[in-house]
């Protein structure tokens, strides 16, 4: 008779125990800050291509993070039939320093279609896309406070298939590097380098200069987490075709 007591008393603290449990991890995980930031961008090389980052915190100075580019230009994906479009997903951690003003954020991701890896050929004869088609690991740092803001990125975009039917993979560096003053918590402007290097092409074993832009920005920020940065100016690359435009506009909730 005492053990089934002592059975029933159990089978009845359990599911207490387990609800105030689960109320615990639930309380924890609200606590934790959280953001996303989605992006609208458009620039006369990339066309138009929708990004997203999320951040989920770790600790008082750790996050992690989270994103996303729809890239829509269909040469990207495939040969241009607008199928398979090439679509780029990774992770990795955002690091804070100096009470949150510095952030390094190292990233891993991976595409998705044909531009690196060359795709594969189907019955029809269109180029169709690869899953994972190839490895991005990438470097971003951003510093802000009440004066100055800069922000620095580095990708390398490393085919991971090889060659697909036609035989053709691509490489490439994609680094932009910008800095600013702002004069006030709305206006920012200053000075957006950016470069696209392709280092390795197969079979022709291409290692040329894509882009290289130099030119000022503006940017509108609004406290209630929108922003607008349009950048211009030229092409100083030696095979330089003119001037460049780009247009970035997000919101962070």
């Amino acid at each position: 008779m005492l053990n089934k007591l002592k059975n029933r008393g159990l089978s009845k603290l359990l599911p207490i125990g387990l609800c105030l449990a689960l109320s615990g991890n639930a309380q924890a995980e609200e606590e934790r800050e959280t953001s996303f930031t989605l992006m609208m961008n458009q620039d006369n090389f990339f066309g138009s291509y929708p990004s997203f980052n999320g951040l989920i915190e770790l600790s008082d100075n750790m996050d992690f993070s989270f994103y996303g580019i729809l890239w829509t230009r269909d040469s990207f994906g495939t040969s241009g039939t607008g199928d398979d479009l090439w679509t780029e997903f990774g992770a990795g951690v955002n690091m804070k320093y100096l009470d949150g003003r510095l952030r390094v954020k190292p990233m891993i991701g991976i595409t998705n279609g044909s531009l690196l890896s060359g795709g594969e050929v189907d019955s029809t004869g269109g180029i169709g896309g690869y899953f994972a088609d190839g490895v991005v690991p990438s470097l971003t740092v951003n510093y802000s406070d009440d004066k100055y803001e800069a922000e620095w990125y580095s990708g390398y975009y490393l085919a991971a298939r090889d060659g697909g039917v036609s035989g053709n993979t691509n490489d490439f560096v994609h680094l932009w590097g910008n800095g600013g003053y702002r004069f006030n918590k709305y206006v920012s402007s200053g000075m957006h380098y950016e470069l696209l290097e392709q280092t390795d092409g197969l079979p022709s074993g291409a290692d040329e200069t894509v882009y290289e832009w130099l030119g000022p920005y503006v940017q509108f920020t609004l406290p209630q987490g929108a922003f607008a940065r349009f950048s211009a100016g030229s092409d100083i690359s030696e095979a330089g075709t003119g001037d460049f435009y780009k247009l970035n506009v997000g919101m962070t909730f």
